[in-house]
């Protein structure tokens, strides 16, 4: 996959070496050269010096052929900026921008922006740490609406049927680990000590799930 990164802070960073890392063409740009050469000598791919979103610049670190694009910059204005010019512009298939303000986020979202807002990504990770500390997400969905759950099965759920801990359009298991080997379970799936349970959830049914799963 080919990929353009504006804005070498922190964060596009690490996605460019992690890019990188799995063999993908990826071309980072940023205006500050200091930036650029933290990547270091052992990143393979492109580096471009200039502001993300000139046309110059674009075109010079490949846009017309991307097949992604993510502006991670310190700024929402450009990265918004940025975005849109690889959107609506040069229609580079796959755009991601990280925004700051959680509002600027809901509304480019509806304009069918990906956008990913570290502040409400950071509160709410927070929040769920704080309140159920039993319950670890591995992964949000949406804005942090649907959960995924990843945890080993409390001994004492072990012989109990997958149905107990399921409520329909809130709790589904989606998936059993098992002695190295995974499976969709079943309603009448029995769940067996040391099984490693995946579970969807609403954020607003995390209490009820703690309750089911005896955390409560």
């Amino acid at each position: 996959m080919r990929v353009i990164i504006m804005g070498c802070g922190r964060v596009g960073e690490q996605v460019a070496r992690i890019l990188d890392a799995e063999g993908h063409d990826v071309t980072v740009i940023d205006y500050n050269s200091e930036a650029l050469a933290r990547l270091g000598p052992g990143f393979r791919g492109r580096r471009v010096l200039g502001v993300g979103f000139a046309r110059d610049v674009l075109l010079e670190a490949g846009i017309e052929s991307a097949d992604a694009f993510t502006s991670t910059s310190s700024s929402d204005n450009a990265n918004i900026v940025a975005a849109r010019v690889a959107r609506n512009i040069f229609h580079v298939p796959k755009v991601i921008t990280r925004l700051y303000d959680p509002q600027r986020a809901e509304i480019y979202q509806r304009l069918g922006l990906a956008t990913i807002s570290s502040t409400t990504w950071g509160a709410q990770r927070i929040y769920e740490l704080l309140t159920h500390d039993n319950l670890d997400p591995v992964m949000s969905f949406g804005n942090g609406e649907v959960k995924l759950l990843s945890m080993e099965l409390p001994p004492h759920l072990a012989g109990h049927e997958v149905k107990q801990i399921t409520i329909p359009g809130e709790i589904n298991i989606v998936a059993i680990t098992r002695e190295g080997q995974a499976m969709v379970p079943s309603l009448g799936t029995l769940f067996r000590q040391g099984d490693q349970v995946f579970i969807a959830v609403l954020a607003s049914s995390m209490d009820r799930l703690e309750g089911l799963m005896g955390f409560a």
